[in-house]
């Protein structure tokens, strides 16, 4: 049995958000294929996830000087806690489904946040004398991606867009060998195609699901 996490930034819900209905039809469709593994979600608009601030980088400097957990204040315990429960979730799954709508050629800061929360050496990488390693080898992801322009690989704005590359980049720094994207996208450039445009992403995403 396989372990999905699927990790979602978006606030709003599947009926007005296009990256959440394609991400539905994909769980959907992967369940059904799939019917022993488990799908854990993750809604980063509605779970805890800390940012690095200063009562984490104070704590994670104390525990490096030798101070007890129990001896940091309460901010800090609970704060690292919930980092080190959000490290250890994503490390235990098998494959990852990261859906997100662009927001000024980026994804929503939530999701940099987990991002951040996930970046943690001795977990998902590790240093070594030829630079960092990634640990995340036998793992699998898909990006499921809404902009009202057109924004991938091959469009006019294709530089412009750092939500997609940047999770690339991560999945590659983390050694995840498979990472696909889904792209939703030119619904505000062409309103009047936006029903076709969602349609194909959900077969697409379908397509992706049978065989993730």
């Amino acid at each position: 049995m396989a372990t999905v996490l699927y990790i979602t930034a978006n606030p709003n819900d599947q009926e007005t958000s296009y990256s959440l209905a394609v991400g539905k039809e994909f769980v959907e469709t992967y369940r059904s294929a799939n019917p022993n593994d488990e799908v854990v979600h993750l809604d980063l608009y509605k779970d805890d996830i800390p940012q690095l601030d200063a009562d984490i980088f104070s704590g994670w400097g104390k525990l490096g000087a030798g101070t007890a957990f129990d001896q940091l204040t309460d901010a800090e315990k609970a704060k690292i806690s919930r980092l080190a429960e959000l490290v250890e979730q994503f490390v235990a799954a098998n494959k990852y489904v990261f859906v997100n709508p662009i927001w000024n050629y980026s994804f929503p800061p939530v999701m940099k946040a987990y991002i951040d929360a996930v970046c943690v050496a001795g977990k998902t990488f590790k240093y070594t004398d030829k630079g960092p390693i990634g640990l995340m080898s036998d793992k699998k992801a898909v990006h499921i991606q809404a902009s009202g322009s057109v924004l991938s690989a091959g469009s006019d704005f294709a530089d412009f867009e750092m939500g997609h590359r940047h999770l690339d980049a991560i999945m590659k720094f983390f050694g995840v060998p498979s990472f696909e994207g889904i792209f939703v996208e030119g619904m505000a450039k062409s309103p009047d195609q936006a029903p076709a445009i969602k349609e194909k992403a959900i077969r697409q995403a379908r397509a992706v699901a049978q065989s993730f």
